[in-house]
């Protein structure tokens, strides 16, 4: 059989990682396109590409491949996207899928249009222990599921340098880029569909040290100015969130009412106790530790507390020499290359949750939900 050809849109962290996956899924990766020459030159030689090149529209037009992987920040994927559906590609998306709502749904339906198969990357709901709980959930080892809380606080440095995470139009925001995951592994454990959803949201941090050099954002914390006081500093302003508090309900179909579920997340403040994901049910609880739930998992079974090993069958999926986000990168693009190859797979994240995810965040950052009180009314 012939190798489906890939195109990776992105020179850092995911385009690095997508490479990877998606060669660990049996596919060839044909070119590499970044924003300067001399960065995606400097990766595809290491990387072993043999295409490199700024121009995404040219690299389209040359190299034809069968499936494009967007691994750029939010705000360029609207046009990458379109170009590359234009021409019949399979698109996989890292999150968010666009910066608004509007734009996502466009994508969605033009790729349906088209015909062209997509997946949407909120892929930390492939890790073992979130598989693992999803398993014991729908074999009824909690009973009914009633509620669930996503809870982290990362403690991130105020002075990591500005870039994209910080504005809304480049893609930034924790909505965007915590919540779009911890969503979707809500709605994976409890095989849950959205019903209502409201949230508070904060910008904490207000503003960012410029910093020249700053490619791969895994290693901007070793950018971070010594001397944040400087009077030479420049400062970029953020104006998007770095703290929220969301509040949903889902529909399960392990569940005959509605499963309440808050999702709290900070980006700069403190942990105290553990990151976690936990699920209650009518008889049991399960616990993940973890920001995305992929440390142990300890059941709840009316006894007691007790820690689970994760079966052999769900290990085998993961590459244990790989970090979790790359590990679920991998399931993902094995899942999608199956897909496009006419196997039968598992139900998997497409643009239409990344499109539904877009207008959420849209909703929940547009939101004045509030009921105003007044002390001492009457």
């Amino acid at each position: 059989m012939t190798k489906l050809k890939v195109l990776v849109a992105g020179t850092g962290f995911a385009g690095k990682g997508h490479t990877a996956a998606f060669r660990a899924a049996g596919t060839e990766v044909v070119g590499m396109v970044g924003r300067t020459e001399h960065v995606v030159r400097e990766v595809a030689a290491d990387l072993n590409i043999l295409y490199a090149g700024t121009d995404w529209e040219a690299a389209l037009a040359e190299l034809r491949p069968d499936i494009v992987s967007i691994a750029t920040p939010g705000g360029a994927h609207y046009l990458q996207i379109k170009q590359a559906i234009s021409q019949g590609c399979h698109v996989f998306c890292d999150k968010p899928m666009t910066t608004q709502g509007d734009t996502a749904t466009e994508l969605f339906e033009l790729a349906q249009a088209k015909g062209v198969k997509t997946a949407f990357a909120a892929s930390f709901q492939y890790t073992p222990s979130v598989q693992h709980a999803k398993r014991l959930i729908s074999e009824g080892a909690i009973g009914e599921p009633t509620e669930l809380e996503c809870i982290s606080h990362f403690n991130l440095e105020r002075g990591i340098p500005f870039g994209w995470s910080h504005r809304a139009e480049d893609g930034g925001g924790r909505l965007n880029n915590n919540f779009t995951h911890s969503l979707a592994i809500a709605q994976t454990l409890i095989e849950g569909q959205i019903q209502q959803i409201t949230g508070d949201l904060r910008d904490d941090l207000g503003r960012a040290p410029k910093v020249e050099g700053v490619h791969d954002f895994t290693k901007r914390r070793s950018m971070i100015p010594e001397n944040l006081d400087d009077p030479a500093l420049e400062w970029g302003e953020s104006n998007v969130e770095w703290s929220y508090t969301v509040m949903a309900r889902l529909r399960s179909q392990l569940a005959a009412q509605s499963v309440s579920v808050l999702f709290k997340h900070s980006a700069l403040l403190p942990r105290f106790h553990d990151d976690h994901i936990m699920v209650y049910g009518t008889t049991g609880a399960i616990y993940l530790k973890g920001h995305y739930g992929s440390g142990p998992l300890s059941l709840h079974d009316g006894a007691g507390w007790k820690v689970l090993p994760t079966p052999a069958d769900i290990l085998a999926r993961a590459q244990e020499s790989l970090g979790e986000t790359e590990q679920c990168w991998h399931v993902l693009a094995d899942i999608f290359v199956r897909d496009i190859q006419g196997h039968p797979v598992s139900d998997y994240p497409t643009f239409a949750q990344g499109s539904l995810y877009q207008n959420i965040i849209d909703s929940l950052r547009n939101s004045d939900a509030w009921t105003n009180i007044e002390e001492g009314a009457k």
